[in-house]
């Protein structure tokens, strides 16, 4: 039996959500030039990726549900028997994405 599948990649996706306004200070750090606040989730910040994993999960359950969707941190696979309602399943996790602020990178899908 064929079986079809499409990969995505989320461009700039955990290391460039915006941090909640009013808890920039948990991850400030201080230099001899002063002090600064990140803006923006940074790598190397602890259990970030997990959360981030739990905020795809959130936004893909349904799909994940169907078992259709697979998503591991910015990865996700659409894996379906056959073509047959597959495309509107990529429209779907597309929307989804876009609405939460998430973007593909085309030259990284296939």
């Amino acid at each position: 039996m064929k079986k079809i599948f499409t990969k995505m990649d989320l461009r700039w996706s955990y290391n460039n959500m915006r941090i909640k306004e009013g808890d920039e200070w948990k991850v400030a750090f201080t230099i001899p030039e002063g002090s600064f606040e990140f803006m923006v989730i940074f790598f190397g910040l602890i259990n970030f990726p997990a959360i981030f994993q739990i905020i795809i999960n959130k936004l893909l359950r349904d799909l994940i549900n169907t078992e259709k969707v697979a998503a591991f941190i910015d990865d996700i696979i659409v894996g379906m028997e056959m073509e047959k309602g597959h495309d509107e399943i990529v429209v779907e996790v597309i929307k989804r994405l876009e609405e939460n602020d998430l973007y593909v990178k085309p030259e990284k899908c296939k």
